[in-house]
């Protein structure tokens, strides 16, 4: 185990190097980055928006605008081909996904559904058109009456098509506002995810994207006095439309379109040369210009509107005939609104409507406050696990450390090259690494120090130190994987780029510890020949205590109980803080401008906002409030018009640091995402630690990570913490520990039932318990330095996520000790069975149990 070849040497070396230099752009500046050499990497980290600003926004397309669209399309069809081929019907209506239509003469029936087959032929759909979709489906309720019924999978067809073209539309709206590296992505059967890092003015870019943009030009219907179509009826083929203004004016407008935006071939924002006023000017393609050109010439001295989502812009007069196919369009424009109707009607329209559902707005000033605390809390961080390795194993710590070191270079390397975001969340994973890094080290050295006890040479010590740590880390890091992948797939945004840092920390730890760590170590004694295992504080500790754990496991058991209890108790008798992710609502993070913020005031203000049940109290830094306002009944857009109201009442006052808004859709489904990925992670760990063990190991594994669970759970519901997807993150993130901590002791009660085959169960495990304390100390202690850290200075934002951690490292411990392991007695596990498995090993049959390891 202590020898490398050179081939494995330079591969090691080559591959640490790597990691170096691509992670070291990183810290560069970006002035340095543009002077240095072409084949030096530069690539840098993406910045997420809680690191750099910038919104988060998910939009829902309304799939009734598309039913009422196939509908008003279907007939049209109907009147058109029935007065073509003059069959007489009556009745001509639509409702719901139903349109119906009655034939007078029985006669002409059969010639009518001849007409009207259309409707129901199947159209193409899937990859190169191989598959076909019925839109509408026919019957004949009665003699004569024909119904067309929009069909299932033709509305999911519809939605399918809407949504990518919506994507496409999006998407050119986005890279108008000249956004860096904006994601536009589709997100399930009916959402688009929106995704702009370093926005400076967040609500200008949904302006721009909860606008249809329908542009279409219509006459003005002036056979009749609008004030008198309002009062009464309008004339038929006319509709009373209102314009953009303060207060609106009201129009009659002819239904009939004379062009729309389809044909627009470009717009730009300008200046009429006449008044200096902001105007979008605009050219037709040749279709549209001929239609628009004739129009012009046959209306000369009457109105016409140009409208936009059922809003007139403006309404000129035409003065003589515009045959050129381009003209301006005018209407109290700022240079802004100009450009952005112009970006809109360069993008083209989206077929239906978006409706944001989530939004989660981060202001640049506080994405630079994160990045500051999170640089910061990272430093002290790693300076206090250094300095504790390096007091606890002398020369041993100095190498762990480099080795450590080495770690969170190729880390931050393969998040660099993934062109994974970098959030907050992901600054603690990469923190939590840091401390969780060092339990492979501590593992190996510990089971060193104990070779080295029973008598063998250093050399031999530090080779069987090696070998019988792998299996015991790649079990314990595999777990906490596998908590790390299923929260990648139930969480969202940050909580998404906490999973991946974790992820990949836990692949690069496992390298190190069995390809750097001990190069080094072999580096080491080969120069300087060492007789001793080196000094340092852990020779404080025993080697092997003798502590009577399973003396005090009843009344653990008992403690355990009824805590557990008393905590599914109280959650019938007190409500969950539950955050904006699983109840709705809007989450609105806001700064005093004068930094004397009056909580008081902004709460009587907001209350005369009739917006329902809110909440203000102070947070952060002097001058910052928190305000929590509840879901909206008025469905996800009454959302939006909330925060609309507090930024009108409160922008003179404050500047708007957080914004996160998330609608009733939205919200239930996270809270059942969330509590499928805890019970998925626990159903995982029991498979792998059954396959990997005994059927016993999993239950105890299992029942002891569920207790931790209802725990944790139980701190938030008591402290009364604000529970929301980062609650969940923290869940599954202790889990993991836990599992860990547990797979540990596990391995170690197995090595002891194959060795000591004729001693009690109940000794066996307390001297396992034993021999893995100083262990679970010293894992634990660096862990807990290194998210103390993280606590005290990396931000309120992660605070409340970051202790739910630290106390699971407690209750990880605890229940890894006082529960997984007693349970083992409950379940009867004799050695037998591992004395069976040994002699079908020893005959050649398979076994599902890995090679006896200890920690």
């Amino acid at each position: 185990m202590l020898y490398f070849s050179r081939w494995k040497t330079f591969s090691i070396w080559a591959v640490v190097l790597l990691g170096v230099l691509f992670s070291l752009p990183n810290i560069y500046p970006q002035s340095l980055i543009s002077s240095l050499p072409n084949w030096f990497p530069t690539r840098q980290m993406t910045l997420g928006l809680d690191l750099q600003g910038g919104s988060h926004i998910l939009l829902k397309i309304d799939t009734n605008d598309l039913i009422k669209a196939q509908l008003e399309s279907a007939r049209d069809e109907i009147r058109t081909q029935l007065r073509d081929t003059r069959i007489g019907y009556t009745g001509l209506s639509g409702t719901g996904k139903v349109v119906q239509v009655r034939i007078r003469d029985a006669n002409q029936i059969a010639a009518a559904k001849e007409a009207l087959k259309s409707l129901t032929t199947p159209v193409s759909s899937g990859l190169f058109g191989t598959g076909s979709v019925t839109e509408m489906a026919m019957d004949e309720p009665e003699p004569g009456l024909l119904r067309f019924t929009m069909t299932d999978e033709g509305i999911s067809y519809r939605t399918a098509t809407a949504l990518n073209q919506s994507i496409e539309v999006v998407g050119r709206r986005v890279n108008e506002l000249g956004t860096t590296e904006p994601i536009v992505q589709r997100q399930g059967d009916d959402r688009i995810l929106v995704q702009v890092p370093g926005l400076q003015d967040p609500q200008r870019l949904k302006d721009i994207l909860g606008q249809t943009a329908k542009l279409t030009f219509q006459m003005v219907d002036q056979t009749v006095p609008v004030q008198e179509a309002m009062e009464g009826r309008p004339p038929a083929g006319s509709t009373v439309m209102f314009s953009r203004d303060d207060p609106p004016v009201p129009y009659l407008i002819e239904n009939r379109v004379i062009v729309s935006g389809e044909n627009l071939i470009d717009a730009q924002a300008t200046f009429d040369q006449r008044t200096n006023e902001p105007v979008v000017s605009f050219r037709f393609d040749s279709k549209g210009a001929g239609r628009f050109g004739q129009a012009t010439q046959q209306n000369t001295g009457k109105l016409f509107a140009i409208i936009l989502d059922n809003q007139v812009i403006s309404a000129p007069r035409i003065n003589e005939p515009i045959l050129g196919g381009s003209g301006q369009i005018s209407g109290s424009f700022t240079p802004q609104s100009a450009n952005d109707l112009a970006v809109l009607l360069r993008a083209g329209a989206l077929p239906a409507t978006l409706t944001i559902v989530e939004e989660r707005t981060v202001g640049p000033s506080l994405g630079a406050d994160s990045i500051s605390a999170g640089k910061f809390a990272s430093m002290v961080g790693a300076v206090l696990v250094i300095g504790c390795m390096l007091l606890v194993y002398g020369k041993l710590g100095l190498i762990a450390n480099l080795a450590l070191a080495a770690n969170v270079a190729m880390m931050i390397a393969i998040l660099t090259l993934m062109g994974s975001t970098l959030t907050l969340p992901g600054i603690a994973g990469i923190v939590l690494t840091m401390g969780m890094a060092v339990d492979s080290n501590i593992i190996i050295f510990e089971r060193v120090r104990e070779e080295r006890a029973y008598g063998k040479s250093i050399v031999q010590s530090f080779d069987q130190g090696f070998k019988q740590a792998l299996a015991t880390v790649v079990d314990a890091n595999l777990t906490t994987f596998i908590v790390a992948v299923i929260l990648f797939y139930v969480g969202t945004g940050p909580v998404r780029g906490f999973a991946v840092t974790l992820g990949i920390g836990i692949i690069t730890t496992v390298f190190t510890a069995f390809t750097l760590t001990r190069w080094m170590v072999a580096f080491w004694i080969k120069r300087s020949k060492p007789t001793e295992f080196p000094k340092g504080l852990v020779h404080y500790l025993p080697l092997e205590p003798s502590l009577p754990f399973m003396k005090f496991r009843n009344w653990a058991f008992a403690l355990s109980g009824i805590l557990s209890v008393a905590i599914i108790a109280m959650m019938f008798v007190k409500d969950f803080n539950y955050g904006v992710d699983f109840k709705g609502g809007s989450m609105i993070e806001i700064q005093a401008k004068s930094h004397q913020a009056d909580a008081a005031d902004v709460r009587s203000r907001l209350e005369q906002l009739n917006l329902g049940d809110v909440q203000v109290q102070e947070f952060g830094t002097e001058g910052e409030l928190m305000v929590r306002v509840a879901a909206q009944d008025a469905g996800d857009n009454a959302e939006q018009s909330a925060v609309e109201k507090i930024k009108g009442e409160f922008a003179e006052d404050y500047d708007f640091r957080r914004v996160e808004t998330v609608g009733p859709t939205v919200s239930s489904e996270l809270a059942w995402t969330g509590t499928i990925g805890i019970l998925v992670s626990m159903l995982a760990l029991l498979v792998y630690i059954w396959f990997r063990f005994e059927w016993q190991f999993g239950i105890g594994a299992v029942v002891s990570t569920a207790h931790d669970v209802i725990i944790i759970v139980g701190i938030y519901v008591f402290l009364g913490l604000e529970f929301n997807l980062s609650s969940i993150a923290a869940i599954l993130t202790v889990v993991g520990y836990s599992i860990n901590d547990t797979v540990v002791i596990y391995d170690r009660i197995r090595e002891m039932l194959r060795k000591y085959k004729k001693m009690p169960i109940e000794e066996i495990i307390n001297l396992a318990l034993n021999h893995t304390l100083s262990r679970t100390i010293l894992t634990g202690l660096t862990v807990l330095l290194a998210l103390a850290a993280l606590y005290l200075y990396g931000g309120e934002v992660i605070s409340s996520f970051v202790f739910a951690i630290i106390v699971g490292v407690f209750v990880g411990s605890y229940s890894s000790v006082f529960i997984a392991g007693p349970m083992l007695i409950l379940f009867k596990l004799r050695s037998e069975t591992f004395e069976k498995e040994d002699g079908a090993r020893k005959s050649g049959a398979s076994s599902t149990v890995a090679p006896a390891s200890g920690s």
